[in-house]
């Protein structure tokens, strides 16, 4: 399903080019040119997905999403120089969702887009399946964490918890696996649903559940490391 997109770039050659590929894909595009514009007409319409350049005068990418992030769940797919890492996983550590690289192909752009819509739309309207073992209905829990599928919300002792979707969606994969050691590359095809890429992405993600989540994140309790394969989810008792 198409979604309402806001475009954030500062070079109106590259903004108009994205917005044109959106449409073409039936999703309604508004481009803006600055974060502090982007940040209220954001505030006023929420959009279901936000295609976000690192670069911008005001104030840079980077720090419209952290703003983001402290008011609404909206996905965010972010435009970053090529190569350049130090900003990529800057972005996933404030909670981008995907990003894509300059210069980039418009139509890799739009599967992004739509990649990224499907999973936080699908995670929210996903039921669990017969084998989870703490699920019930379209409820996941773990002592006092629960995720309402329905609702796409998670809390924790009743305290609503600010997850991105790549976040919620992690956290539901494995929830839904408990005690299943997963690697990094398994991870990152499962809930990222990419072939390839940076599985220091999963590692980042996985840290921000646990400063979410652990009483303590340097001792996770929930989220462990398998020492030379991945990480699993560690149920408490029944």
């Amino acid at each position: 399903m198409p979604g309402r997109i806001v475009v954030v770039d500062d070079d109106p050659t590259v903004a108009d080019v994205v917005g044109r590929y959106l449409v073409r894909d039936g999703h309604t595009v508004e481009c803006v040119h600055d974060g502090y514009e982007a940040l209220r007409r954001i505030a006023e319409h929420q959009p279901d997905l936000v295609v976000l350049d690192l670069m911008l005068p005001g104030i840079d990418g980077l720090e419209v999403c952290r703003r983001l992030r402290e008011r609404w769940p909206i996905p965010v797919v972010m435009l970053t120089a090529l190569g350049d890492e130090t900003d990529r996983l800057a972005g996933f550590e404030i909670g981008a969702d995907d990003y894509v690289t300059k210069p980039f192909s418009p139509r890799e752009l739009a599967m992004r887009v739509r990649s990224v819509l499907r999973r936080s739309r699908s995670s929210a309207a996903a039921s669990p399946p017969p084998e989870a073992g703490h699920a019930s209905g379209t409820l996941l829990t773990d002592r006092d964490v629960t995720v309402d599928l329905s609702a796409h919300e998670v809390r924790i002792g009743g305290k609503l918890l600010q997850l991105t979707s790549r976040e919620y969606d992690l956290l539901v994969f494995l929830l839904r696996s408990p005690r299943q050691a997963f690697t990094r590359e398994q991870l990152l095809s499962e809930v990222w649903g990419w072939t390839f890429g940076d599985t220091s992405t999963v590692t980042v993600h996985v840290r921000r559940l646990r400063e979410k989540l652990e009483e303590d994140p340097t001792v996770p309790r929930r989220i462990v490391t398998v020492w030379g394969v991945g990480y699993r989810y560690e149920p408490g008792p029944s």
